[in-house]
């Protein structure tokens, strides 16, 4: 049985929809999902675990190999991830008892050109 990905996509393709915050007011509609996205990565955890998952060598990790380096319980690190992933920043593939997570590139990117200065 093929692998089982899972992702909320909540930017909803970010990059086209928002333009740099300096260029143009940013409408209501746009703001719920970037404050979305900007809270999860408010936490000084979650920002590690994205960074760990970001310098990955293949772009993947497991969750059971996130616990020892954020020096957390398997719970919790369980809990930011779930953070991460309802806020679009990373996908999750269950492999067997496992899940993997994978920094979800576009949206990321997505967050980086909106804090972009204009022009």
């Amino acid at each position: 049985m093929p692998p089982v990905t899972t992702t909320l996509p909540v930017l909803n393709d970010l990059a086209a929809c928002c333009a740099p915050l300096g260029s143009a007011a940013l409408p209501a509609e746009q703001a719920a999902p970037l404050a979305k996205a900007f809270a999860a990565l408010g936490d000084p955890v979650r920002l590690r675990l994205l960074s760990l998952v970001m310098a990955a060598e293949d772009g993947q990790m497991c969750a059971c190999d996130l616990v020892e380096p954020v020096g957390k319980s398997q719970p919790t690190v369980s809990h930011h991830l779930k953070v991460l992933r309802e806020a679009g920043l990373v996908t999750a593939t269950r492999r067997g008892t496992n899940v993997w997570y994978a920094v979800a590139s576009e949206q990321v990117a997505a967050l980086r050109d909106v804090l972009a200065p204009p022009g």
